[in-house]
């Protein structure tokens, strides 16, 4: 597994998005778990998740999950990064809503240790904007947090530009990631990718597989990314991963898994080299 960097931590060039294994159509506890423990088998040392990850009725499920998969696991896990979000709250009813004042970001993170079974969380990223709140003022709660030392590093999270440079600024340069939906559909989000390989900025981008199915059934300009990854005898999400690292040195993608063999595959990713003609042909893909 090569590595990559966030802040002050090495970890995996891929990492595991925990969120598939905490809502809708979420596997059961056996195969979650089995789940997490085939990410680390591959290497894996980034697992990103969030309180507002459970299946309706009381925040934490997610983490409390990635909490007793890290316990249980045989091997040894002092290396792995724990990433999670507060701010997005989900009600009982399942509909999500923001949440970033200051106090409640704070007792937020406290629950979230709690249920990570730490004194300090690894990454603790603001989830979302919320339109309520001075942008300045959530992040001000990241920057006391830091302070304080329950949060070793921070992050935001569906951010733009000028969010970034604010919360890089706030944080007194001390911004350590930025997470923004990316994918093969989903391009939108090149400049504030761009903004981060110019900052140093672990870019990590969620639902980086969320246009794979496209490739995978050649749907129409798709079908270059299916054709590839047959000549190199690959999963056409294996490739999407591949060519999503090859954007920037500081892009670390968190694939979601609900199965073993999805993350493992997703893993291999780090260790697949594109030449400069498949990269120009993904691109305009």
């Amino acid at each position: 597994m090569r590595m990559r960097t966030i802040g002050d931590r090495t970890v995996s060039a891929i990492g595991l998005g925990a969120m598939p294994l905490s809502v809708a159509g979420r596997p059961d506890r056996d195969r979650a778990v089995a789940t997490v423990h085939a990410a680390l088998d591959a290497g894996v040392t980034l697992i990103d998740t969030a309180d507002a990850y459970h299946p309706g009725g009381g925040a934490g499920h997610n983490e409390e999950l990635v909490a007793e998969a890290l316990a249980a696991y045989g091997g040894d896990t002092s290396e792995v990064l724990v990433a999670t979000k507060g701010g997005h709250v989900r009600p009982e009813d399942g509909s999500w809503t923001l949440n970033g004042r200051p106090e409640y970001l704070k007792r937020a993170c406290e629950d979230s240790l709690r249920r990570l079974r730490t004194d300090a969380i690894g990454l603790y990223q603001f989830h979302r904007p919320d339109p309520e709140v001075p942008f300045e003022e959530s992040v001000g709660a990241l920057r006391d947090l830091l302070d304080e030392g329950k949060i070793r590093m921070a992050g935001i999270s569906n951010a733009d530009p000028a969010q970034i440079r604010t919360a890089n600024e706030v944080l007194g340069g001390r911004l350590a990631s930025v997470q923004n939906e990316f994918s093969l559909r989903f391009r939108s989000s090149e400049p504030e990718l761009e903004l981060c390989a110019e900052l140093k900025i672990a870019f990590l981008p969620w639902s980086p597989l969320g246009g794979a199915r496209e490739a995978a059934g050649l749907a129409g300009s798709r079908g270059a990314f299916a054709r590839i990854a047959a000549e190199r005898g690959v999963s056409p999400q294996r490739l999407c991963l591949a060519w999503m690292l090859a954007k920037a040195p500081v892009v670390v993608p968190i694939p979601g898994a609900s199965r073993p063999e999805t993350i493992a595959d997703s893993a291999q990713a780090a260790d697949l080299e594109l030449s400069a003609g498949e990269l120009a042909e993904l691109d305009r893909a």
